[in-house]
């Protein structure tokens, strides 16, 4: 269960980057016309910013770390 957690979290901090990454070059690429509401390509940077922020990362990077370097089991959370 911990390297399931662990392989996550992994998950979690890449297609966080990924996600914002590709959502900013999209507007990068576009130009200023991309900023125009008929376009309605803000949608892309918002609906990867909210998944961003309902499981934030800041702390994923630690986990992961001190799972592989360290031998530490990630934290358990209790079922609710």
């Amino acid at each position: 269960m911990a390297e399931t957690s662990v392989a996550v979290a992994e998950a979690k901090v890449l297609t966080t980057e990924l996600a914002l990454t590709a959502s900013s070059a999209l507007f990068e690429l576009s130009g200023t016309q991309s900023s125009l509401e008929e376009h309605k390509l803000s949608r892309h940077w918002r609906d990867a910013r909210t998944h961003t922020l309902h499981d934030p990362v800041r702390w994923k990077p630690h986990l992961v770390g001190s799972f592989w370097l360290n031998d530490t089991l990630p934290p358990r959370h209790a079922s609710v």
